[in-house]
């Protein structure tokens, strides 16, 4: 396991916010960005978390499967949702959630849209013109980007990043970098390489530093 890796292990088992951990970095190694040191600079970040209890033995928490809607049309559904929730514009991501939004907005029984392929059409786009008006996704394709930012997963980074941005929560690196180094990665970052699971736990932090942004 990289020393990028690690670090990032032992920032989400001792639960440190951003500016807590931004301060440990500058503290220990005198540069706020991993992409910044040496590796005898991490390797000093890593004793300082194991000084503060830091285990690399222990594994992460299984949190458990969410369990998902049955239907044709439900992995879309839920996927979009908690999309919105990693965008800060769904305060719940729950099932329950999604069911009632979904049938304020197009005014279908929950059991046709999961299954009845236009209603479950309508669904699916009654959440994607939400995305776009409510948090900035832009899902027409472009001919310009590179193949990931053309992907649904890519679409919503995108505007993850213009989300923190506006906040002010950028601290000096890229995008890429960014993403890169949350999935663990050292190096120059090649994101089309990333798999689904990797793009899921990007979304995934991003949203949890945007939920953070908007806390008073």
């Amino acid at each position: 396991m990289s020393a990028t890796a690690m670090i990032n292990i032992a920032k989400n088992q001792l639960g440190l916010d951003e500016d807590t951990y931004r301060g440990m970095l500058h503290r220990v190694a005198g540069k706020v960005s991993l992409r910044e040191m040496s590796e005898a600079d991490k390797l000093k970040v890593i004793d300082d978390l194991k000084q503060k209890g830091f285990d690399p033995a222990v594994k992460s928490p299984s949190k458990g499967k969410r369990k998902r809607l049955e239907g044709k049309f439900a992995a879309k559904l839920q996927a979009l949702w908690i999309a919105g929730y990693n965008l800060g514009v769904v305060t719940n991501g729950s099932d329950e959630a999604l069911i009632a939004f979904v049938k304020r907005q197009t005014k279908l029984d929950h059991v046709r849209f999961l299954h009845d392929p236009a209603d479950g059409y309508k669904a699916i786009e009654c959440l994607k013109r939400w995305l776009n008006r409510a948090a900035g996704v832009k899902w027409a394709k472009d001919a310009l980007v590179p193949d990931w930012a053309n992907q649904p997963h890519g679409q919503i980074v995108l505007a993850q990043w213009q989300t923190l941005t506006k906040a002010g929560r950028i601290n000096g690196e890229s995008l890429s970098e960014t993403v890169w180094s949350i999935c663990g990665y050292d190096g120059k970052p090649v994101l089309n390489n990333l798999k689904p699971k990797e793009w899921q736990t990007a979304m995934n932090e991003l949203g949890r530093r945007i939920r953070k942004a908007d806390r008073p």
